[in-house]
């Protein structure tokens, strides 16, 4: 089981623009064989200290069986459309493919 977690850094006030898009690809992705987990998070607004804001950035959770179902994934057509309805709504994109340890 991988983790991946996406940072979508999203051009000012494109933010809801892009949510909505990512909401309705949601039910296309967790049909995916090997996705157990797609979860949209955004920034929570805290008074701490010692926190980074990211106003502008969606967070992406997801949980893949493998890295080759993450590939399939990234290849899929509805990501290809989905990439492409918010080109233009996004300046970056980070993301970490994170493993348990269990040593």
């Amino acid at each position: 089981m991988i983790t991946v977690i996406a940072e979508i850094k999203v051009k000012p006030g494109r933010r809801e623009a892009v949510l909505a898009a990512i909401q309705a690809l949601r039910p296309n992705v967790l049909a995916e064989d090997g996705c157990s987990e797609y979860t949209l998070l955004t920034d929570y607004k805290a008074q701490v200290p010692w926190r980074k804001t990211a106003p502008d950035s969606i967070f992406m959770l997801e949980q893949w069986k493998s890295i080759r179902h993450l590939e399939q994934h990234q290849q899929a057509q509805h990501m290809d459309d989905h990439r492409a309805h918010i080109r233009n709504d996004v300046m970056d994109v980070t993301f970490h493919i994170l493993e348990k340890r269990t040593d």
